[in-house]
């Protein structure tokens, strides 16, 4: 019985070992970067655009969005900005200020009632080496899409994490021409002279996303 028995024991044991050297290896898969969610109420966005003759300047509101973080860093991340919530704060007068904003929210710009808002969606966030304390220390590139139309670009900005709270700042010039906004713009109607408005506009951004 006993010479039966000890073989039978050692082939269940072999083939045990065997399965558990031919399996395959589960592989491991690394945690997605947290989350922090945006605040709008702590967030700010301003923009300027300026003609030959005059310029205009004044705030939007982001309305939601979060950004992804990988220790004190930054590493991506979405915002979106309610394109319904522009005020031109340098034009104080109620008409004036009443036909401005609905001009822009025409569809000879931004077409606010189709298109009601913008999205930013970051790809790369790279480190700018030797940046000083209080400068710039990053260059984000991203998906910009304003009025259905999506164009790469890249700006400096001073980003970081610290205590809970994830933040982006900096400024960026934009083409509106790129994204179809061409009302105005002497590189594409050379007889409005001195009626032109410039194809480029700024924007300044303090975002704020704190964690979950």
């Amino acid at each position: 019985m006993k010479k039966i028995l000890l073989p039978a024991l050692f082939a269940i044991a072999t083939i045990g070992a065997t399965s558990a050297a031919s399996a395959p290896k589960v592989a491991t898969v690394a945690a997605p970067a947290p989350a922090y969610k945006l605040q709008p109420q702590l967030s700010t966005l301003g923009w300027e655009g300026k003609a030959v003759t005059h310029g205009h300047n004044g705030t939007m509101q982001f309305s939601d969005g979060e950004l992804l973080v990988k220790g004190n860093s930054i590493v991506g991340g979405t915002v979106t900005v309610n394109m319904k919530t522009m005020v031109a704060t340098d034009i104080k007068d109620a008409e004036s200020q009443g036909k401005f904003v609905g001009h822009m929210s025409s569809d000879d710009f931004f077409g606010v009632e189709k298109f009601p808002t913008s999205t930013f969606k970051i790809v790369s966030v790279t480190p700018i080496k030797g940046a000083a304390a209080n400068a710039d220390n990053a260059t984000i590139a991203g998906d910009l899409t304003i009025k259905g139309v999506t164009q790469r670009i890249s700006f400096p900005a001073k980003a970081g994490v610290k205590d809970g709270v994830a933040a982006a700042t900096g400024k960026v010039t934009i083409d509106r021409t790129k994204f179809g906004l061409k009302y105005g713009s002497k590189s594409f109607f050379d007889s409005i002279g001195d009626k032109a408005i410039y194809d480029t506009f700024d924007l300044t951004f303090n975002v704020i996303a704190k964690k979950a």
